[in-house]
């Protein structure tokens, strides 16, 4: 059970409710559970699920690689809902299986595909090292492009985001689904 309590809708006053509707009716179709934690301040609920939306939806990153970069941040935080909600994302996008359980299990996966690979290396350094070292920064460059680097250092700190809060606030799986990650 979260540590806040998630609104609902027919309790909620006229700026959680604009919020509310705003994200139901955008490219999510529905208000996920990060978001709602954040209606306690509707202002930020607002301004935060615009910002993912974008990076959810409209970068210029494939696909494959937006969902890779979401799943190596909720391995990360260990952020169940956040895993939950993606797995099956970045498996529709083509993301390897045997990649996303060595993830799980905080191993390196073996790419078959150097942008994954040079997603990956990026992504990872910058999490646990808070920093990207010039080599991998040159490969995710030549992966993406630039601007494909510069959205996806905002997928990883939109979804950090988003860990931070589902962790803080004790959010997890779905009633009837089991945490998948291991701590």
């Amino acid at each position: 059970m979260p540590r806040i309590q998630l609104p609902i809708l027919s309790e909620m006053n006229a700026e959680q409710r604009r919020v509310h509707d705003e994200t139901a009716a955008g490219k999510r179709g529905r208000v996920p559970a990060p978001i709602l934690a954040w209606l306690k301040s509707p202002e930020f609920a607002g301004r935060a699920q615009k910002l993912g939306e974008f990076v959810r939806f409209d970068t210029s990153l494939p696909p494959r690689l937006s969902e890779l970069a979401m799943l190596i941040t909720a391995r990360f935080w260990t952020a169940q809902y956040e895993w939950f909600s993606h797995k099956q994302q970045a498996l529709k996008a083509g993301v390897d299986p045997a990649v996303i359980d060595d993830i799980a299990h905080r191993r390196v996966p073996r790419f078959k595909n150097q942008g994954e690979r040079a997603v990956y290396d990026f992504s990872m350094s910058l999490h646990e090292t808070h920093a990207v070292p010039d080599e991998m920064y040159r490969a995710v460059v030549d992966a993406v492009g630039e601007q494909g680097a510069v959205e996806l250092v905002g997928i990883l700190g939109y979804y950090t985001l988003i860990a931070m809060t589902l962790n803080a606030f004790e959010v997890g799986v779905p009633e009837g689904f089991p945490a998948e990650l291991e701590p």
